[in-house]
Formats: structure tokens, sequence, C-alpha cells
């Protein structure tokens, strides 16, 4: 199962976009989704940038593994596994 969301609309409101992002991980992990992709947008980078800071600070030891995407800038892919060998 892959989630998708789409932070462009949480963008300017640090609490909304945090909550956004809790949202989705704790779905992610309700689910046990494979993949949760992410999408801050390209722009400057700052974004992104506090997604990674985010993901790296909370969720440590919960996804597998994070992916930037090599072919879109403005995507980034949690991979996660559960109990597969």
């Amino acid at each position: 199962m892959r989630l998708k969301i789409d932070l462009h609309d949480h963008y300017s409101d640090g609490r909304k976009l945090e909550a956004a992002l809790v949202t989705m991980m704790t779905e992610a992990q309700e689910k046990k989704a494979d993949v949760l992709e992410i999408i801050p947008g390209k722009g400057s980078g700052q974004l992104k940038k506090y997604v990674l800071r985010f993901l790296e600070k909370q969720y440590k030891g919960v996804y597998h593994r994070i992916e930037k995407d090599d072919k879109n800038w403005g995507r980034v892919f949690v991979h996660f596994r559960w109990g597969k060998i």
C-alpha cells in the first residue's frame, strides 16, 4: 500500500504542517503501508529540509529508509519494513 501527502496547502503554518505529517505517519503505521510519498514541492528546498529533519528527529526507527526522488526533486519517499524478511 502506498500513501501520499501533498504539503503545498500546509507550508505556511508550522502547526498544520507538523499535524499533517504526524497524521500521515500514524496512518502509515496503522495501515502498515509500504511507502509514504511526501510532496514538499521544489521551491527553495526549505520545506523539504524541514520534512527530512522532522522525520529524522521524531520517527527515527519507525521507517526503514528515506529516498529522495532523483527524477523529481520535490518528492520524498519514506519506506517501511513491517516484519518482512
